[in-house]
């Protein structure tokens, strides 16, 4: 068991947050985590559960597992089960999402969808349009020989020349994000997530390793931020000025985890600033571990320099409460919890974060929040929670 929060001073994480017309009651989130468990693409009854634990369990904020627009490419295949990943295609899809939204309202949290398009990382002949192939900027998934070494075999399938968008087509993507935006506004969501990260569509486009085009949506780093500013534009017609947009994005990619965005602070704020000025409300760079520092010469996080640089609400998330980054726990390895609750709230005293995300901890332990502000011991991470929808 790691130590108890009262002894590292976790209580200062009780502290209420306000983002735009919204409250979060303290500064934990449930971070986004992938589950495949929504039959048809909708969340049932073990959903609405699984959600409400955790609001439950005292998390100030859920963010949903990601779920899709209604573009033909944008989900497909993960390998994780026979359910199926979660999409808003209209009336029905709303109703779903509208009764996990009321669960975990009545527990007392908020909660906003996290938005997804997988991009390059679509497994080909996938459902439900297995004759639709993957949407990547220039055709390119990346390359296949810098994959991680979990990743390697879905390399060598993803690696496969995909044909390049047109304008037109990449402008009914961006429409579909705002489609989606305004079904999530219509369930009762209290504003929306953007996934911008670890290689899928809206990474894929910051990205210059993906992301060769000459047009409008291509060129430096800061002309490779039109897609997601088109996209947050989008969702911020569909939602109104009131809702905050959480942009959620990453150095790292599946494809590569040496990958680089930006390799001096000035060029991160550089490709921020588009971002923030198209409507983000709430910056969440993801890293494996998140008290890694971003720049040389600075022990400060990812998190910590995009707060300084950007001044906005600022999320951290990557390996808290547990002793491996993410990518690297399997469900037959032995995972050891960790007491980094401490160095997490030395984090916060230096004003590096505004909040702080939980994944694989909360896939265990739905209490895992609600015991750290108690002051509870915390126990160690099982596998095993990768698999089930507890």
């Amino acid at each position: 068991m790691i130590g108890t929060a009262a002894s590292l001073g976790a209580e200062a994480l009780k502290e209420p947050l306000r983002l735009k017309s919204i409250t979060l009651r303290n500064r934990f989130a449930m971070a986004p985590m992938t589950r495949s468990f929504c039959l048809g693409g909708i969340p049932g009854d073990d959903v609405i559960g699984y959600y409400r634990r955790r609001a439950e369990g005292g998390v100030g904020l859920i963010v949903t597992e990601a779920i899709g627009p209604d573009h033909p490419a944008a989900i497909g295949d993960t390998g994780l089960g026979e359910k199926d990943l979660p999409s808003f295609f209209g009336h029905s899809s709303v109703e779903a999402w509208r009764r996990v939204v009321d669960a975990v309202h009545a527990a007392g949290a908020k909660i906003v969808p996290q938005l997804w398009h997988q991009g390059p990382m679509r497994m080909p002949q996938s459902p439900p349009y297995p004759d639709v192939p993957a949407f990547a900027p220039s055709g390119r998934y990346g390359d296949k020989t810098k994959a991680a070494e979990y990743y390697r075999d879905k390399a060598q399938i993803l690696d496969r020349p995909l044909p390049v968008p047109t304008d037109a087509q990449i402008v009914e993507v961006i429409e579909s994000f705002g489609r989606a935006a305004e079904q999530a506004s219509a369930a009762g969501f209290d504003g929306i997530a953007l996934h911008g990260a670890h290689g899928y569509l809206i990474d894929a486009f910051l990205w210059g390793e993906t992301n060769q085009r000459t047009d409008r949506w291509g060129g430096g780093a800061v002309e490779r931020t039109a897609f997601a500013s088109e996209v947050i534009k989008a969702c911020r017609r569909a939602i109104g000025p009131d809702k905050p947009i959480f942009f959620r994005y990453s150095q790292f990619k599946q494809q590569d985890f040496k990958a680089k965005l930006a390799r001096t602070p000035d060029e991160l704020e550089a490709m921020l600033r588009p971002l923030v000025d198209s409507g983000a409300d709430v910056l969440e760079p993801s890293v494996r571990y998140f008290a890694t520092p971003a720049f040389p010469g600075s022990n400060m996080s990812l998190a910590g320099w995009t707060k300084k640089l950007m001044g906005l609400p600022t999320g951290i998330v990557g390996g808290i409460g547990i002793n491996q980054g993410m990518y690297q726990t399997s469900s037959d390895q032995s995972v050891a919890a960790t007491n980094n609750l401490s160095l997490l709230v030395q984090r916060f005293a230096l004003k590096e974060f505004d909040i702080a995300s939980v994944g694989r901890a909360l896939l265990h332990d739905p209490q895992f929040v609600s015991k750290a502000l108690r002051g509870e011991p915390l126990d160690n991470f099982d596998p095993q929670s990768l698999n089930r929808l507890t």
